[in-house]
């Protein structure tokens, strides 16, 4: 269903308004050392998206924009994937079974609040200063919204529908595969949704310690050597990365739920 323009219009307001005073503010004597204007992170982002170092050049970030974003993009698809393949399952379980849930939710419960730099030392500890540390920070950062949405996806499941499977001879593995997981599937995208989102929140703080290249290491890299430029251009750079993969996690959520969406029509 698409957008009416006037809507689509509306959207740009806020934005446009953010950046107008951005410019203003970056643009005053003294704050392009704090604040660089939006043009001059524009400059800046350009040439380090395709100016190509040359033998003379003194900057150390030109045109390696591409590989840090692979980088960074296949450390999140690593975590990620791999709190998918182990919080799915897991969620459904806990959700469809009072022995797993008994043995399995207070633990994840009491997990869930620590947040990911207070893991930082103990990957960093256990893995080092490598790529296994950032995936495994991921893997947590993506994991706990995982299983809490889907956890609650399979309790909320239509008891009514729940009967009607029993009285038709339908086992517990093919309740929980035809009944449960279809019916727990809005909340799995919900939760898949967050945890994209917080496993490019946690690859940031990983590459900031644990590795030695990625977005958040030219993120730190840049601040350490004064390039508020840089360090602005990465922000925006993170960001547009999370806003592409949550739009793929959206589109594949409207293929696969397309039942849903033909019923609330």
């Amino acid at each position: 269903m698409k957008k009416p323009a006037n809507l689509s219009l509306l959207s740009l307001i806020i934005p446009a308004i953010v950046i107008a005073i951005w410019q203003v503010v970056g643009s005053r004597p003294g704050m392009q050392a704090m604040v660089p204007s939006p043009t001059l992170v524009l400059d800046a982002w350009y040439d380090w998206i395709f100016v190509k170092p040359t033998g003379m050049s003194l900057n150390p970030y030109l045109g390696t924009w591409w590989s840090n974003v692979e980088y960074s993009g296949i450390r999140v698809i690593q975590g990620f994937a791999l709190a998918m393949a182990i919080g799915i399952p897991l969620g459904l379980m806990i959700g469809w079974n009072r022995l797993v849930a008994t043995m399995a939710d207070p633990m994840v419960q009491v997990l869930r609040p620590i947040p990911i730099t207070a893991w930082l030392p103990f990957s960093i500890a256990v893995f080092g200063i490598r790529d296994l540390g950032s995936i495994s920070l991921i893997f947590v950062g993506g994991f706990f919204a995982i299983v809490v949405n889907t956890t609650q996806g399979a309790r909320d499941v239509d008891k009514n529908l729940m009967r009607a499977a029993r009285m038709m001879g339908a086992s517990s593995w093919t309740l929980l595969r035809r009944v449960v997981f279809p019916a727990a599937l809005p909340n799995i995208f919900t939760g898949m949704r967050i945890g994209l989102g917080i496993a490019w929140t946690a690859v940031v703080a990983a590459e900031m310690v644990a590795v030695k290249s990625g977005l958040g290491y030219v993120l730190w890299d840049a601040y350490y050597v004064g390039r508020m430029d840089i360090v602005l251009a990465d922000m925006a750079s993170i960001g547009l990365m999370g806003f592409l993969s949550d739009r793929l996690i959206v589109l594949l959520e409207r293929r696969v739920l397309r039942w849903r969406l033909l019923q609330n029509h």
